[in-house]
């Protein structure tokens, strides 16, 4: 989870968008280690999922808008996986005690935080 973190990190820091093939890419990464993996993530995990899988959600839906149709129907299924992901890792951090407060907070500071440097 942390290469996948630290990779949408890097994303969003960057000053250009990156185009539908590398996007669809790292979506399908991310997709097929959720699927594996999901059920057996422990808090910290959870959090950069949860981070990971909005992010994606949220460009998604916002390049779909302007997408050519085949591209936007794409986008638009990428946004609608990628938010049952995030209700259900939301659910469960409820689950070990956060509010949507606490939650909202957390999300920040993660936004703030930037990629991982090496």
């Amino acid at each position: 989870m942390d290469k996948l973190y630290n990779q949408v990190q890097i994303y969003l820091n960057m000053d250009e968008e990156i185009d539908f093939k590398e996007f669809q890419v790292y979506y399908q990464q991310v997709l097929q280690y959720l699927d594996e993996h999901s059920s057996d993530l422990h808090e910290d995990d959870l959090w950069k999922a949860l981070f990971v899988v909005e992010s994606i959600m949220s460009n998604a839906e916002n390049r779909a808008k302007t997408a050519k149709k085949a591209e936007a129907k794409k986008y638009n299924k990428m946004a609608t996986r990628t938010k049952l992901y995030a209700q259900n890792f939301t659910e469960r951090l409820s689950d070990f005690g956060y509010d949507e407060e606490q939650i909202g907070a957390k999300f920040e500071e993660m936004l703030e935080e930037g990629p991982e440097e090496k």
